[in-house]
C-alpha cells in the first residue's frame, strides 16, 4: 500500500535529519518479533539472546501488527537531532490515556484475538495501565540490548546522516529520496513510500524528518498521520559490517609519515566518525585520539563539524589521496 506525501516550498526548508534511540529500541521489538528480518543481524542476536530470552515483549508485540499501523504514541518523531532515550520515553509515558487507547484499538483490530488479549490485561478498562506497560518493556530492551552497543549503533547513524547530508547538499532532496530506499519514489513534489499505509498527506510545511535506522533492514517504516510530523525511518549505510571486529591498519609508509596513532586514525576515518567511536574502534585513549586529530586536522587532513552533541570528524581530499596512496 502507497504513502503519498505532497511538498510544498516550505517543506523542502523543513526537513530535517535525526537518529532515535527510541526507535531503534522499537525496532529491535519487531526483529526479535520477525525471524525474517534478522539475517544482518545475527551477530548481535548471538550475543544478546539470553537477555532478550528473559524478558516479556507481548505487551509490545500486541502493539506491532504484522499487517497494520504501530499506535502513533508510541513513535514520536524526535524532537531534536540527537534526542535522549531518556527525553523521547518520557513522551510515550505522558501519552494521553485516552487517546492512545483508540489508537491502540486500529492495531488490535487488525491482528486475530489481540483485543481480546489486551482486554485480558486490563487495557482497554485502564489504558493508562497500557501505557506503563508498553513503556516498561522499552525501557526494559533499551536498557538490556540496546543502551550496551549505543555508542557503535550512534556511530553509525551519525555518518550516515553525514554522508545524506552531503547526498542532500549535492544532488538535492529528489535524488536523495529515491536513494535511501527502494521503497521510496519521488516525481516533482510528491514522496510516494511503500509501505503498510495507505495515507495521503500534504505536508502543509513541516517537512519531513529523515531517519537512518540499524535494526529495521530491509524496510522503511514512518509516522504520517496527523498531528505528528511526518518521519520517515530507512536502513543506514554500513550494517553488514556493523558487529564485525574489522581490523584497520595503515600502510607502512603512512605509518612511518604519519605516526602510528595517527596513521591509523586517518586509515579509520573511511566514514565520518567522533573521538569516541575512533578510540573504541581503535583501542586507543580517548585523549590520545583527540591530540592525533587536532594535529592531523590542521594539517588538512581532516574536517570536522558538530552534529548534536557530537563532533564528526572525515578525511578532505588531500587526506583520502594519502590514505590512499599508503
Amino acid at each position: 500500500m502507497p504513502t503519498r506525501l505532497h511538498f510544498d516550498e516550505d517543506d523542502y526548508l523543513n526537513c530535517r535529519f535525526a537518529h532515535s534511540p527510541l526507535w531503534e529500541t522499537q525496532a529491535v521489538a519487531h526483529l526479535l518479533k520477525r525471524p525474517d528480518r534478522q539475517v544482518y543481524q545475527r551477530p548481535w542476536l548471538r550475543r544478546t539472546r539470553r537477555q532478550a530470552a528473559a524478558m516479556d515483549l507481548t505487551p509490545l508485540w500486541l502493539l506491532m501488527p504484522q499487517r497494520g499501523l504501530t499506535p502513533g504514541w508510541l513513535c514520536p518523531p524526535p524532537a531534536s537531532p540527537s534526542a535522549t532515550f531518556e527525553e523521547e520515553i518520557a513522551l510515550v509515558r505522558a501519552a494521553d490515556p485516552g487517546a492512545a487507547r483508540e489508537d491502540a484499538l486500529r492495531s488490535l483490530r487488525t491482528t486475530p484475538g489481540a483485543a481480546a488479549a489486551a482486554r485480558n490485561r486490563g487495557w482497554l478498562h485502564s489504558p493508562a495501565r497500557m501505557v506503563r506497560e508498553v513503556s516498561d518493556a522499552l525501557e526494559q530492551i533499551w536498557t538490556r540490548l540496546v543502551e550496551p552497543d549505543w555508542p557503535r549503533l550512534r556511530a553509525l547513524l551519525e555518518a550516515d546522516i553525514a554522508f545524506r547530508t552531503r547526498q542532500l547538499a549535492e544532488h538535492g532532496l529528489g535524488e536523495l529520496l529515491p536513494e535511501i530506499s527502494d521503497h521510496c519514489a519521488w516525481q516533482p513534489g510528491t514522496l510516494t513510500v511503500q509501505d503498510r499505509a495507505d495515507c495521503e498527506r500534504h505536508l502543509g510545511g513541516q517537512g519531513l524528518v529523515l531517519m537512518p535506522s540499524v535494526f529495521i533492514w530491509p524496510h522503511v517504516i514512518g509516522t504520517f498521520e496527523p498531528p505528528l510530523q511526518p518521519t520517515l525511518a530507512y536502513p543506514a549505510r554500513g550494517i553488514v559490517s556493523l558487529w564485525a571486529e574489522p581490523a584497520v591498519q595503515a600502510g607502512t609508509t603512512l605509518t612511518r609519515l604519519l605516526g602510528r596513532g595517527r596513521a591509523a586514525i586517518l586509515a579509520a576515518l573511511d566514514t565520518p566518525s567522533s573521538t569516541t567511536g575512533l578510540a573504541r574502534r581503535l583501542d586507543l585513549a580517548p585523549s590520545s585520539v583527540s591530540s592525533h586529530l587536532s594535529v592531523l586536522r590542521e594539517a588538512g587532513l581532516l574536517t570536522a563539524r558538530r552534529h548534536g552533541r557530537h563532533v564528526l570528524y572525515e578525511r578532505t581530499g588531500l587526506g583520502d589521496a594519502l590514505a590512499a596512496g599508503s
